[in-house]
């Protein structure tokens, strides 16, 4: 790299690279902002690294020769890559990618143009480490997880991969938090370019929990792949088999995964993806290799309260669902609907609450018997869900009583949602499947908050009772509440 250049961009980095130690890292920094100093405030804090700046239009250095360890470049959405400026640094450096813009495009983007680690100003040294150590390695994942293990048998690394997972499996009870601490850690360790946690669902299913850097077309591979490590409790592995790799003489693992186990059962599966070329040839380990066995105890630890943790959660939700038409029940529509005032109390938007009764359902039972109720209730409960929308709560109040909770949502709004669900109850045939095609009508009530109450209780009264004024005048219709007054609750 010509000094001259170097000096015109950087006045102080001939001084800072004298200077630097044996631990030292020496990082080019492509840059598309005009201002690049507040992304690499952190950097220049760090004793670690010396920075050299170059505008991106600068053109190809000989930047190996020049002493430097790696490079850091900027992505933007409008920024126009320049590929070949790249290829020919990427082929000598390791180069980690940044964008001052955070979100998955960007990860995306990144993905794309070939970058093996992505980091999101302002930079931080520990980040900037991982991602070079990442985009240094071009390894597949079967020698990464070799030399993990490796580094296991060390008692100082081992004591110290384990406490990251205490602390990932302990910090939180909820599941969805504990698989990203998860998936987070196996990005560290593991490299590639994506991770993501599954869990098996009580049916058998797998739940995508938890991923990183996962792309919409991988899915399916690492769904796949899951599903056979959790089926035998057993390593899976995906080999790069295409005749592009066979012509490079290159074989490697693209796709791991390792089952999640706890007494003997798989209860998730952990996932990771890397479809970069490998530098040499690799062959997957058998799925009984021995040596793979630390590996495996190291996600069992992960089995035993990631799987409390589940159940735990499956049961909270039990407790707040109706078993007979799998709507939320009236504990989990108390506590919504409070939370739903305050909430509207808080930001002045409007709130709605319809209750619905449906008329005529006594007749079910009295002629065709409590087992075909209990049927008819189910299908009203799918016409009242049909009715609402994405956003509204819809709840089982008892009986053939039902509640929707409308955030967000008016008079003029709640008279829409509240004359679909009207339309969809009346237009279906009841237990036709069984021959009998029942006609059912509804009674809607509606109240909106600030306009009608100003207290869950009170929001809810003025439903029921506007419901009753419908049920009065004869039934099949919609009422709008009056603000009702406190002596007027029931």
């Amino acid at each position: 790299m010509p000094g001259s250049r170097a000096a015109q961009v950087c006045p102080t980095t001939r001084t800072r690279r004298a200077a630097i130690t044996r631990t030292g890292v020496t990082l080019a920094v492509y840059h598309a902002s005009a201002d690049v100093e507040p992304h690499l405030a952190s950097l220049r804090r760090s004793k670690r690294f010396t920075l050299a700046c170059f505008p991106q239009h600068s053109g190809p250095l000989d930047l190996a020769t020049a002493g430097f360890d790696g490079v850091l470049w900027e992505l933007g959405r409008r920024s126009p890559l320049d590929r070949r400026h790249l290829g020919t640094i990427a082929r000598r450096l390791p180069v980690v990618s940044y964008s001052t813009e955070d979100g998955q495009d960007m990860t995306t983007q990144s993905q794309r143009a070939g970058f093996r680690s992505h980091l999101t100003a302002p930079l931080e040294p520990k980040a900037v480490e991982r991602g070079l150590r990442g985009a240094a390695r071009a390894e597949g994942l079967s020698s990464r997880l070799r030399e993990f293990l490796r580094g296991l048998a060390r008692s100082g690394r081992r004591a110290e991969v384990l406490d990251a997972l205490v602390r990932a499996l302990t910090t939180t009870r909820v599941p969805e938090r504990m698989a990203s601490s998860i998936v987070d850690l196996a990005l560290d360790w593991f490299g590639g370019e994506a991770w993501a946690l599954l869990v098996v669902r009580e049916a058998g299913s797998l739940h995508w929990i938890a991923d990183r850097g996962v792309l919409h077309g991988q899915r399916a591979a690492m769904t796949e792949a899951a599903g056979r490590a959790a089926s035998c409790a057993k390593i899976a592995w995906t080999s790069d088999t295409s005749a592009a790799a066979r012509a490079r003489s290159r074989s490697r693992v693209s796709i791991v995964a390792l089952p999640v186990r706890t007494h003997g059962r798989a209860v998730a599966a952990l996932v990771g993806l890397d479809r970069r070329p490998a530098t040499r040839p690799e062959e997957p380990p058998a799925r009984d290799d021995a040596r793979l066995a630390p590996l495996l105890d190291l996600t069992d630890v992960i089995g035993g309260p990631l799987d409390t943790a589940l159940r735990l959660q499956r049961a909270n939700a039990r407790s707040l669902i109706d078993d007979l038409t799998g709507l939320y029940n009236s504990r989990f529509l108390d506590g919504t609907l409070r939370r739903e005032v305050k909430r509207s109390v808080r930001t002045g938007r409007p709130l709605s609450v319809l209750f619905v009764d449906l008329d005529g359902f006594k007749g079910i039972n009295d002629r065709y018997g409590h087992l075909c109720g209990s049927r008819a209730l189910v299908e009203a409960a799918e016409r009242i869900s049909s009715g609402a929308r994405e956003t509204d709560i819809v709840a089982r109040f008892g009986g053939d009583e039902f509640a929707l909770i409308l955030p967000d949502t008016g008079r003029e709004g709640a008279m829409l949602v509240a004359q679909r669900v009207r339309e969809c109850v009346a237009g279906h045939p009841f237990l036709a499947g069984e021959g009998i095609g029942y006609r059912l009508t509804a009674s809607v009530g509606v109240s909106t908050l600030p306009d009608t109450a100003s207290t869950p209780e009170m929001l809810l009264a003025a439903a029921d009772t506007a419901m009753y004024r419908v049920k009065g005048r004869g039934k099949d219709g919609i009422e709008m509440a009056t603000l009702v007054q406190p002596s007027e609750q029931t």
